[in-house]
């Protein structure tokens, strides 16, 4: 057939909708050349009419993968027949085309995920122009060519960009960030409200357009049409819709300037009904004030990553009672269809078990305690609405009479936010993804008002009272979220130090004191589901809280109830910076998963307990108590270069003595793992008062002014008082290497874990480790494979480095919890270096493995080592003339990355002397990292429980 063949035959056909869709359609695949429908799985005509009871089919043709098509009659309603495609979809496996024709016009409409929907109006009379008719080939051929070139994502990110213009220019401007972002919160969801067709055609975009000359007016217009919204009634001649939920209770027009009003009218000009709610947050975040940015978390994480804590906590289990519903219900129908006696109870029966599931759905309540702008509450609303449309379509499949609305709505989910925009934000989100979702499946959204009142987001302290008692949560079926990442150290400048100290206070006894502010948040969950005001919880946390003091809130967890979900590290995005989280969900529990995979048990640190190594049950061992400190904090610039410092040990003081009193080298991170910075530091050392560091002229002058002003304006007493001092002094660490000539130092957050020899002289700096030891055997065991095993096992990840971020090295568990071989443990080393032929073999072999890494840092050929100007002080290593470039590329971290032969075998004659003196006579190299850890288990285990004192130890196989 062909196309004007085709045009002449439908052209006025008079033929009804039932008599002539499946002719039109056979014409349509003759002219095109393609197969007719000739498959029932696949592509086939009244896809789904065989379901019982049914007359016809969720389509009139169906093609898997391809499209869903619907016909009527001449002149006949096509948005009703898109609508009912919408509502079918899910039955029909979502097809990526939908399409609507009454021969007269036949329309493509793109339903791809993550993308906007596009259409394409095919007319009758044009259907054989080479356009058309390759467009209707690609519905059967090649779908794909009708996806959308730009995502929702892309088209929200344009969006964002506009809006943070306006935003940031009313900012410096003088306007109040929260006014302004009431402000454009009203016109993103005007803007929006106007595509989907709940504000007339191009209103806003018209009002705005009409008054651009004029600031002023268009001020005045726009309270106009926002008090309408508020209670509907009319403007500008139109009839406007009662929209109100409490989005224009409060009306006050901020007045434009024109090069705002200019970025607005652009705004409003794009198409804003596919725009992506889930990150609305960000629409806002670049042109608000720091102040109101930082609390919200309004930075996009992917849907999918969020889904990870939603499916498990809220999906999975409803799923699992839908599925024990349909299995009670499919006999039920089949006995009401056979007739006969019982068989009307059991169609009422089957009846109940389906709006008692839907009754379940409308009460389920989801709670996230830190809802930021809402992505966890929407997203978990979708999830809701999803499982209710599935369960409709399904019930109509066996039989039953499906509901024809949703019930599901805002008002099942539940909010806390601190902060009154972010509060605002997440209510506007919820509203726009339940639009979005209805609109999309073929439903009305509600009406008088459109907007449902959303108090229960509630814009208060998810912890605290305002008399320091614990707030209140309400009873939910499931908590989601992803409370503020704050850490410990940082509490007392962020939230003040009367909050902390309340906070800390309230949750004695239940958490330590020195733990990150999101363990709060686990714990008042955990406390919810003990309490049975909570079936299930999922929350993302820093990967800290598996480690150390934090993995106290995780402790308590796995006592009173099971981790059934986690993922141990992910990447998620906080404060527009890529970090690693762990995501963890507890409660009532069906199954166990752990990175995607089934497992018997997870571990307090988020470990399969599957293998027998359940690292988390190890305890700190006397023998090893006091020896590794983290290094002071500096808080302010004591740091000086090295050149300046030298400077200053010939300026006098009016107390004699010399300025190489406070003045010493100083090591970080990265004096470690790459080359020394030649950096030294200002030291008024643990205990000096104030009378005696104000006679070092010269060094406490750079004090008085680097320093001094940002400590008195800091919330901490202690470091205003002692201002001169170091945030954190460690004195412990003073008086551990006061003693020895030599400390061993590691970093603490690195992606190898090696050991180095500082001399006591060289201050270390926070980012370090220092091991207070000088003999050689305690750097041979620290640095063996044993150790390495032990230490990544119990240490957090950090940032988004290599392979998702870089191990975190901490004292209690890695340091204090790990089995020394027996006879060399700190306690047996404090006297003196450990003899005999198994402590000597480990001696010599660490000094060989740390003489071949001097030699190729720093070869003999290349370097002049200079005496410091400081007796004691460590030399200065300098490039021989030429070797500069070269030099520069010899430093640890390329050593290991690098890792060559000479290397390898110096680590595996120190390992194999470590594992003698373990006892292990079985090692080989290839021992799995499983077995060695499963060894010092062990051993720590044997150790703990006898109550091991100094010196005590014993060896496992």
């Amino acid at each position: 057939m062909t196309p004007a063949q085709f045009i002449a035959k439908w052209k006025d056909n008079p033929l009804s909708e039932r008599a002539g869709s499946q002719a039109f359609f056979l014409d349509l695949c003759s002219m095109l050349g393609v197969d007719p429908p000739n498959d029932p799985d696949s592509y086939s005509f009244e896809r789904g009419a065989t379901r019982t009871g049914a007359g016809h089919g969720w389509a009139d043709v169906w093609k898997r993968s391809h499209f869903g098509w619907e016909n009527k009659g001449p002149g006949g309603d096509l948005s009703g027949a898109l609508r009912q495609l919408m509502t079918y979809a899910l039955a029909l496996d979502n097809p990526p085309l939908l399409v609507v024709s009454n021969r007269a016009i036949t329309q493509i409409h793109t339903h791809f995920t993550g993308t906007p929907s596009e259409t394409y109006t095919i007319r009758l009379e044009d259907v054989g122009t080479p356009e058309n008719l390759q467009r209707l080939r690609w519905l059967f051929t090649d779908p794909e060519k009708f996806r959308p070139g730009r995502t929702v994502l892309d088209i929200t990110a344009d969006a964002a960009g506009r809006f943070a213009d306006i935003a940031k220019s009313m900012t410096e401007r003088g306007h109040d960030p929260a006014k302004i972002a009431h402000f454009l919160i009203q016109c993103l969801f005007c803007m929006f409200a106007e595509d989907i067709g709940l504000l007339p055609k191009k209103l806003f975009e018209r009002v705005i357009a009409k008054r651009q000359g004029d600031p002023g007016k268009l001020a005045v217009s726009m309270a106009e049409m926002f008090q309408a919204m508020r209670t509907g009634g009319d403007f500008l001649l139109e009839d406007i819709a009662y929209f109100n939920g409490g989005l224009f209770e409060h009306v006050e027009v901020l007045e434009l300037v024109p090069g705002e009003i200019d970025a607005l009218l652009a705004a409003s000009r794009m198409d804003w009904s596919a725009i992506e709610p889930s990150i609305l947050g960000t629409l806002f975040e670049r042109g608000l004030d720091p102040k109101i940015r930082a609390p919200l978390g309004a930075n996009y994480t992917d849907p999918g990553t969020i889904m990870k804590l939603v499916r498990p906590v809220v999906v999975e289990p409803l799923e699992r009672e839908w599925e024990a519903a349909k299995a009670k219900i499919g006999p039920l129908v089949e006995k009401y269809h056979a007739g006969g006696k019982g068989s009307q109870k059991a169609g009422q029966e089957a009846q109940a078990l389906f709006l008692g599931y839907l009754e379940r759905l409308k009460n389920f309540r989801v709670l996230d305690p830190a809802c930021g702008s809402g992505n966890f509450l929407y997203l978990a609303l979708r999830a809701l609405k999803d499982l209710e449309h599935r369960a409709n379509l399904d019930a109509e499949a066996l039989g039953l009479h499906r509901q024809l609305t949703i019930e599901t709505s805002p008002d099942n989910v539940r909010g806390i936010e601190i902060n009154a925009y972010a509060a605002e934000l997440a209510r506007v989100t919820v509203w726009i993804g339940e639009i979005q979702w209805m609109l999309k499946h073929g439903y009305d959204c509600r009406r008088n008002p459109i907007l449902a009142r959303l108090d229960h987001i509630e814009n208060r302290d998810a912890l605290l009272n305002d008399d320091g008692s614990e707030a209140e949560w309400p009873a939910v079926d499931a908590i989601v979220g992803n409370p503020p990442f704050v850490g410990n150290k940082k509490m007392l400048g962020e939230l003040g130090a009367e909050y902390t100290t309340k906070l800390r206070a309230l949750f004695d006894g239940r958490l330590p004191g020195g733990v990150d502010l999101v363990t709060y948040w686990f714990e008042r969950s955990r406390a919810h589901i003990a309490a049975g005001q909570c079936r299930r919880a999922g929350l993302v946390a820093t990967q800290s809280i598996r480690k150390g003091a934090n993995r106290a809130a995780l402790d308590r967890i796995v006592t009173s109830t099971p981790i059934f979900e986690a993922w141990s590290d992910e990447e998620w995005v906080n404060d527009g910076a890529a970090v690693r989280v762990s995501l963890v969900a507890f409660g009532a529990a069906e199954r166990t998963r752990l990175d995607g995979i089934e497992v018997g048990k997870i571990n307090a640190d988020l470990t399969s307990a599957d293998g027998g190594i359940d690292v988390t049950t190890a305890s700190p061992l006397r023998e090893n108590a006091g020896i590794a400190f983290q290094g002071p904090v500096k808080v302010g610039s004591f740091d000086i270069p090295g050149d300046l410092a030298r400077s200053w040990l010939s300026h006098p003081n009016p107390n004699g003595r010399s300025n190489a009193d406070v003045l010493r080298p100083w090591a970080n991170g990265q004096d470690v793992s790459k080359r020394p910075s030649d950096t030294w530091i200002i030291d008024f050392g643990a205990e000096m008062p104030e009378q005696d560091a104000l006679l070092y002229e010269t060094p406490i002058a750079h004090v008085i002014e680097h320093v001094k002003p940002m400590r008195e304006a800091g919330n901490r007493e202690g470091r205003k008082r002692y201002w001169w001092r170091h945030g954190e002094t460690v004195p412990a660490f003073r008086r551990a290497t006061a003693g020895i000539a030599r400390y061993l130092a590691t970093i603490r957050v690195a992606k190898h874990r090696f050991f180095v020899w500082l001399p006591t002289a060289v201050l270390p700096d926070s980012r370090l480790y220092a091991i207070s030891r000088d003999d050689d055997i305690t750097f041979g065991v620290l640095h063996s494979r044993m150790h390495e095993v032990w230490a990544l096992a119990n240490a957090s990840r950090h940032g988004d480095g290599d392979e998702g971020g870089r191990p975190t090295y901490n004292a209690k568990t890695c340091f204090e919890a790990f089995p020394f071989p027996a006879g060399m443990t700190p306690a047996d080393t404090a006297a003196g270096a450990p003899t005999g032929p198994q402590a000597d073999a480990i001696a010599a072999a660490a000094r060989r493995l740390n003489e071949l890494r001097e030699n190729w840092l720093n070869p003999a050929e290349w370097v002049d080592r200079v005496p410091e100007v400081v007796p004691g002080f460590p030399d200065r290593i300098i490039p021989k003339p030429g070797h500069e470039a070269e030099l520069k590329k010899r430093t640890l971290t390329n050593l290991y990355n690098l890792r060559p032969a000479w290397l390898d075998s110096a680590h595996k004659a120190l390992d194999a002397a470590v594992a003698t003196a373990y006892g292990w006579t079985d090692y080989t190299p290839e021992m799995p990292d499983d077995e060695i850890l499963r060894r010092l288990l062990a051993l720590n285990l044997e150790r703990s429980s006898q109550g091991a004192t100094q010196g005590h130890g014993s060896s496992t196989h």
